[in-house]
């Protein structure tokens, strides 16, 4: 196809698309011409994941950049693009430096937590000290919460199963973007789910009043 059908396929505009190419996001099309170039259903699903990744997962250029660079690498595995699409996603974690006793508290929480539930992850990852510092700030704040700490990692034992699971029978091709999407969009996935499921459990547990409520009947 050429640059117009891919435009109008996409939904990305000429401009965008030209841009992602000088900057090496988009791989260049099959030269037919001087001017002119041949794309595929691969561009198509590359300018697909370009802008989930930008406009639902809110990453910046930068990041995007780094994931596609992981994306297009012949020496990274499947876990290895797994975590730097991760990494690139996650906020920061704890200050390395920061030594107060919430900070040590949080960590060793954190610690126990993957050792309790066998978790092969190492703890010098980015994603662990960032969980350590949710765990920090929400021991200062409302400690309730980690009362289950163990359930939720429970449940998300089970989501990171189904999270797995999509690769089975895929081509390394699907494979890798669906890591990528999966982790990128999955996070906004699930907040909006779990919202949706915290009305509901609202409602049935306080009921529903008014005119309102009789329209989620």
């Amino acid at each position: 196809m050429r640059m117009a059908e891919l435009s109008r396929e996409s939904g990305v505009p000429v401009a965008t698309i030209k841009f992602y190419l000088r900057e090496g996001l988009l791989p260049p099309g099959e030269r037919t011409s001087p001017n002119q170039a041949r794309y595929s259903q691969a561009h198509v699903r590359r300018l697909r994941l370009i802008r989930a990744m930008l406009d639902v997962g809110g990453l910046s250029l930068a990041q995007v950049t780094r994931v596609l660079a992981a994306v297009d690498s012949d020496e990274l595995g499947q876990h290895d693009i797994f975590g730097v699409a991760q990494e690139t996603v996650t906020q920061p974690g704890l200050d390395p430096d920061d030594d107060s006793e919430s900070a040590n508290a949080a960590r060793e929480r954190v610690r126990k937590l993957i050792a309790d539930h066998g978790w092969l992850v190492p703890l010098d990852s980015p994603v662990v000290g960032a969980l350590a510092k949710v765990v920090a700030t929400i021991a200062e704040l409302e400690p309730v919460l980690l009362e289950q700490i163990d359930d939720r990692a429970d449940l998300i034992g089970r989501i990171a199963d189904l999270d797995v699971s999509l690769l089975d029978g895929k081509s390394l091709e699907q494979q890798v973007e669906i890591v990528v999407a999966g982790t990128v969009l999955g996070d906004a996935l699930m907040s909006a789910m779990r919202r949706v499921a915290q009305i509901d459990r609202s409602a049935r547990r306080f009921g529903y009043s008014g005119d309102k409520a009789s329209k989620h009947r």
